[in-house]
Parts: C-alpha cells; sequence; structure tokens
C-alpha cells in the first residue's frame, strides 16, 4: 500500500500548536478544537465540515509519531530517508535528553518498559480542587532554600504544554488559574519567583491542582497520567528531599575538604587531571533520565557547590577555571556515585584521589595522632 501524501497544510498551526508539542498538547488542542468546530456545535455547513476534516487530518499525523517524522522532514526540506533517523539527532538538555524535538522523546519513552512508579503524592491528586489548592499553597510556605534550589535546578515541565492549556480554558478556569498564581507567587520569595525552573515547576503544580478537572475532561489515558506525572515531576523530584540526595554525608565531606586547599593542593589536583576532560559529566548507565529527576538534581547541585568551595584567589585565570570545573566535575561524580561502575568512579575521582599524596604545605603545622 503507498505512503499516504505529505498533507501542504500546516498541521501544527491547525492545531494552534507548536512543532515542539508534546503527545499530550496535540491530544488536548484537537478535543478542543473539535469541541468548538465540530458540525454538530458550529453548523453542519460545508465549511464547518471542511475545519472538521482538516483538525482531524492534523491529528492523525502528528499523533502519529512515524508520520509526524515524515512530515517534520518534509516541512524542514529533508530527503525521504532522513524521516526515519529525525527521531535520534538533536541537541540535548543539561539532563542529557533531546530537547529540540520532545514529543519523540516521549514517543520513545511509551515504547520501553518503565519501572514500577510508586504512589502519587495523595495531597495533590486527592479531595476537590479548592482543598488541594489549600494543602499545596501551605507547602509552598513552607518550602527551605534546599527544596527552593532543587525546584531551580530540575527539568522544567514543557512549556508548550502549559501553554496549551491555557490557550483552551474556560474564562471561569482561567480566571482560577490566574486567582491561583498571585497566590502562589505571594508565598516564594520576590527573588527565587524570578527563576525560571522555581517558576514553571510551581506553575506546574497549580495546574494539576486547580486544573484537574478540565485535564480529566479533555484527556484520555495514557494521555492523562503521561500529563500528570510531567506536571508534578519537578516538585516530586524537588520536595521532601535531601539537598545532595543519598550520597549527602560524602558531598558535604568533599565540600568540606576542598574549601580548606592550599594553593599547593590545588597544584595537585590540576596535577593529577592531567588529560582530563573537565567538561565530563557521565550519567550512569543503571539510571533513568526520566525516572531519576531526583538523582541529577543531587548532582547538580553537589557540583555547583563544591566548585563554589574551591578557593582560587591567587591563581590566573586559566588554571582557576580548570579547577572550578574539575571540582563540579568532582561534586556530580560524588553525588552519584553509587550507580557507577567502581571503575567508573575511580576514574572520576582520581584528581581528588591525587591531592592525599600531597605533603603538608609549608608552614601549616602537621597533626600528629596520639599513640
Amino acid at each position: 500500500m503507498p505512503a499516504p501524501l505529505v498533507p501542504d497544510d500546516d498541521l501544527y498551526a491547525r492545531l494552534e500548536v507548536g512543532p515542539e508539542a508534546s503527545p499530550e498538547a496535540i491530544e488536548l488542542a484537537w478535543r478542543a478544537l473539535l469541541r468548538k468546530h465540530h458540525p454538530d456545535v458550529a453548523g453542519d455547513s460545508a465549511d464547518a465540515l471542511e475545519l472538521a476534516k482538516r483538525i482531524n487530518v492534523a491529528h492523525d499525523w502528528l499523533s502519529d509519531p512515524d508520520l509526524r517524522a515524515r512530515y517534520d522532514a518534509e516541512r524542514a526540506g529533508l530527503p525521504a530517508f532522513m524521516a526515519a533517523r529525525s527521531g535520534g539527532g538533536g541537541t540535548r538538555s543539561r539532563s542529557g535528553r533531546v530537547v529540540d524535538a520532545p514529543w519523540r522523546r516521549v514517543a520513545w519513552a511509551q515504547a520501553r518498559p518503565r519501572r514500577p512508579v510508586g504512589p502519587r503524592r495523595t495531597d495533590l491528586t486527592s479531595g476537590s480542587p479548592d482543598q488541594r489548592l489549600a494543602r499545596f499553597l501551605a507547602r509552598v510556605g513552607r518550602l527551605t532554600p534546599d527544596e527552593l534550589d532543587r525546584l531551580a535546578a530540575a527539568e522544567p515541565p514543557p512549556i508548550a504544554f502549559l501553554a496549551t492549556v491555557r490557550r483552551f480554558l474556560t474564562p471561569e478556569a482561567r480566571d482560577a488559574f490566574a486567582a491561583s498564581e498571585t497566590a502562589l507567587a505571594a508565598r516564594v520569595p520576590h527573588d527565587r519567583w524570578a527563576e525560571t525552573g522555581v517558576r514553571e515547576g510551581l506553575l506546574a503544580v497549580t495546574a494539576e491542582v486547580v486544573l484537574a478537572p478540565f485535564l480529566d475532561d479533555m484527556l484520555a489515558e495514557p494521555f492523562r497520567g503521561r500529563a500528570r506525572e510531567r506536571l508534578l515531576r519537578a516538585w516530586d523530584a524537588s520536595v521532601d528531599q535531601s539537598r545532595f540526595g543519598p550520597n549527602g554525608a560524602a558531598v558535604d565531606a568533599v565540600v568540606e575538604r576542598v574549601r580548606g586547599w592550599a594553593p599547593e593542593q590545588i597544584a595537585a589536583f590540576l596535577r593529577g587531571s592531567s588529560g582530563v576532560d573537565a567538561a565530563e559529566r557521565p550519567w550512569p548507565e543503571a539510571l533513568d533520565h526520566e525516572e531519576d529527576e531526583a538523582l541529577r538534581i543531587s548532582a547538580v547541585l553537589a557540583s555547583r557547590d563544591v566548585a563554589a568551595a574551591m578557593r582560587v584567589d591567587g591563581l590566573a585565570a586559566n588554571p582557576a577555571t580548570r579547577a572550578r570545573r574539575l571540582a563540579a566535575r568532582l561534586g556530580y561524580g560524588t553525588a552519584l556515585q553509587h550507580a557507577y561502575p567502581a571503575g567508573v568512579y575511580a576514574r572520576l575521582a582520581a584528581p581528588y584521589e591525587a591531592v592525599a599524596a600531597t605533603p603538608n604545605p609549608v608552614g601549616r603545622p602537621e597533626v600528629r595522632r596520639a599513640r
């Protein structure tokens, strides 16, 4: 059977979404537009029938990963054989995931086995929207600096999905969400609310809490479950979590040790890293980018804190920059050390271990243990 011809219509514009739209956004837009333009609502005219037909065609193409890849390749002017490859390329986000086509990432995730997911926060998924919102706002008011730092480092939910949700809200739902956003912003320090990760992560939870009836109505399973998981992911990975995760004690020890390094020890650290790529941040093969977001956040914060602890005053610009980047690499690896094979972690920690062999700096008394 010959492959269908690629439509010459702008399918994304037809559904009022962008090319980065997730499968959930495509589904929501399709349902919302059909409710508005279906001939049973808009009238049984030729124009209404044609518009409904075009909306359905757009959904048929954009909801199928293979057809969508083929359509995207055609729009980009790529040869036909490139369509099959288009799901595997692209740049990567700070968590290592493809960012230029998140819908492909979701489609791939649907096809692979998933680990069992623990129980979701019942405080955000049970009771009336008003009860959920009250509990959520109360918890936001108790967020610690560490929890806010974790939210800031979390992978935010797709902005395009939230934009699609807002576009198709009823006036009443739009007003309720706006009022909730105002109440939310009042409970977060102004400087933290200005951080994209904090703001978008909290607004995603607000959407799940306040707009649950709308989302339940517009999204059938499995789209609804995936949307809920994505809206709550940053919150789940940030709240009630320690700053550095399960290896927090080890990271704290590295921070304190690095903070006390003398110039001679920093020099040994640099010598021990000869030939090492300071930008290397290997993600453990045993972990999953989507399901282990909490660990990724821990590693990001550990890399920042260890780098900030290193005192590079007096070093030339290039060695100082390299020392900080290597320190960040060390913090990242320490936070994830339980997930690496022993050899991989040993390689990451090798420059750090080289400092232990450095003689005590001249002029600093050596502490001897009592015999």
